[in-house]
């Protein structure tokens, strides 16, 4: 099962990364990053933007753990898209991270046998007697839409436009409606993620859009396309509101 555990992952050698990204050379940079590390944990120096310049313009930041960079730029992108909380972009990285790896994104565990290559066949698992099961596939329907959507929306609208597949507005509304089950499941409660869940149905459009943003910008910089170009000019409108 996912968790947000990404910064939990985080060790010595991310964290002295972290102070010579932000130094970038500067002594005086350097004593008041370990300062502030020794004060306050890695947490302020994971939110700096010299943090994030410094892991896509610095040599250094070649040698960032893939668990760090991940969570850099999608605590990054969150925040300029107004969502503030930590947990949250934990909680997204870790989505990336899990996916990222082994197929695992067309899998409601990594010990199910079961694949579900659309989020419409994953209803009989949702619907399921197996409580366990039924949970992981709710809270899967939610990540899984996630997952699509932001990382890959112009595949999305490419075969809305040439094959007759759904919208974006379509696996919104199923994200929020996995993320809005799994919150309601017995276990949600016994897990201490309820709110996590219920937290991330009511901002699903605002993290699909930062995660498209990382998409654009780290993933897929130089494709360009019609679709890419009306799906930013939405996103944009629907940012500024």
């Amino acid at each position: 099962m996912i968790l947000a555990n990404v910064r939990a992952q985080l060790g010595r050698a991310d964290a002295q990364l972290a102070v010579r990204l932000i130094a970038r050379g500067s002594g005086h940079a350097q004593d008041e990053a370990e300062a502030l590390l020794a004060d306050q944990g890695l947490d302020p120096l994971l939110d700096d933007e010299r943090m994030l310049d410094g892991l896509l313009d610095a040599r250094q930041g070649a040698h960032a753990s893939l668990p760090l960079f991940s969570y850099v730029i999608v605590r990054h992108a969150l925040k300029a898209s107004g969502e503030s909380e930590r947990m949250m972009a934990d909680y997204v990285a870790a989505i990336l991270l899990h996916f990222g790896l082994r197929q695992r994104a067309a899998r409601i565990n990594d010990h199910d046998d079961e694949s579900f290559e659309t989020l419409s066949s994953l209803g009989d698992a949702i619907e399921g007697s197996d409580a366990t099961r039924s949970f992981l596939a709710r809270a899967h329907l939610g990540n899984y839409a996630l997952w699509l959507s932001g990382l890959f929306p112009d595949h999305i609208e490419q075969r809305r436009w040439h094959r007759g597949g759904p919208t974006l507005g379509y696996f919104e509304s199923m994200g929020v409606r996995g993320f809005r089950l799994a919150a309601e499941h017995r276990l949600a409660s016994e897990y201490g993620l309820a709110p996590l869940f219920d937290a991330a149905a009511d901002r699903f459009p605002r993290l699909r859009r930062a995660l498209t943003q990382v998409s654009d910008r780290h993933l897929f910089p130089h494709v360009h396309s019609p679709e890419k170009l009306m799906r930013q000019v939405q996103d944009e409108s629907q940012w500024r509101h």
